[in-house]
């Protein structure tokens, strides 16, 4: 049925609830339950939510090739295939938003809709400096440090300021113990993705979900990707890159009601 040919479902994979399909595509340096661990629950309310991880995160093992976004695209279709569902949405978070994008241009015949969180078409000058910092710091496996970049740059200005100096240190510490392994191969793809040609043969309902706070990546990224994909739609969320963690509940509702609004 795909226009590309399917590979064996081999990544690690959540699965929750029952109801229309929705694959989910993690962040760089995250996991399935990291990235959209608080709003799971409440996704699977209502769909049959798939989700893999990349290697080095969650089971999935880590590669010792530099990443493919194909690969990853090409994962996520087939793991949500495996789990019998013949259609489904695709939500991509972060790097999982090129992810869900090629996903969709791969397999346009099993995607119904599209959401894309604080995420990218393409690396700007700012994302490729940032990503090579982060790519840097993971593989000198100082943790400590790698989490203070992170917390520093994930977080919004509003949400950062608000915490005490002992909440930033929990923050830090808390960060430290989730890094995944294949964090410097996720770092290392991102500089490399480019997903502009893909765009403009995006044909289902898509929603933008611009996190205006964000220091990786840019509201001119996510207007970008507003403005070319035919008739998507552009919300904003005033926080940084991290929106569950910042605000889980007006995220998840974000997407829910819009999957509601165009189930096929």
């Amino acid at each position: 049925m795909s226009a590309h040919t399917l590979p064996e479902a081999t990544f690690s994979r959540t699965v929750l609830g029952s109801g229309p399909g929705l694959a989910l595509a993690h962040g760089a340096g995250s996991s399935v339950v990291g990235t959209y661990g608080p709003i799971l629950d409440g996704l699977a309310a209502g769909h049959t939510v798939v989700g893999i991880d990349y290697p080095g995160s969650g089971a999935t093992p880590r590669s010792t090739t530099p990443l493919q976004l194909d690969d990853l695209a090409d994962q996520l279709v087939a793991a949500a295939v495996a789990e019998g569902l013949d259609t489904f949405a695709l939500s991509g978070y972060s790097l999982g938003g090129p992810v869900a994008i090629r996903a969709a241009a791969r397999h346009p015949e099993r995607v119904t809709a599209l959401v894309l969180t604080a995420t990218f078409p393409y690396r700007d000058s700012h994302l490729a400096l940032a990503a090579s910092v982060w790519r840097k710091l993971a593989e000198s496996g100082d943790r400590e440090l790698l989490a203070e970049y992170l917390t520093m740059m994930a977080l919004g200005a509003d949400a950062l300021q608000a915490m005490p100096d002992e909440q930033i240190q929990q923050a830090i510490g808390f960060t430290a113990a989730s890094i995944e392994e294949g964090t410097p191969e996720h770092a290392e793809l991102a500089p490399r993705v480019d997903v502009r040609d893909d765009l403009p043969h995006i044909k289902v309902p898509t929603l933008v979900v611009s996190t205006t706070q964000d220091e990786f990546t840019s509201t001119r990224m996510h207007r970008q990707l507003a403005d070319t994909i035919p008739g998507a739609q552009l919300v904003e969320m005033r926080t940084g890159h991290l929106p569950m963690v910042e605000r889980p509940e007006e995220w998840q509702k974000l997407i829910t009601d819009f999957l509601d609004r165009h189930r096929a």
